[in-house]
């Protein structure tokens, strides 16, 4: 099992690395802005941390952040 796993470590490593920093640039535009055109900023860390993969920080972008 762990030479199955082995084989795809080098797609696996840059899909975390990349899903753990839009995470963290998600969390940091949340909690520094204070307007959102839908939502709360409690109701936007709630959905951003429960669809932790790409799916939370892409809705919020894509629906919750003001446009500057």
């Amino acid at each position: 099992m762990w030479t199955e796993i082995k084989e795809y470590l080098p797609l696996l490593i840059p899909l975390v690395i990349v899903q753990f920093i839009l995470l963290g640039y998600t969390i940091y535009h949340i909690l520094k802005h204070d307007s959102y055109r839908r939502g709360s900023r409690t109701l936007w860390l709630v959905i951003v941390l429960i669809g932790m993969n790409f799916i939370g920080p892409i809705l919020y972008f894509a629906f919750g952040r003001e446009e500057a």
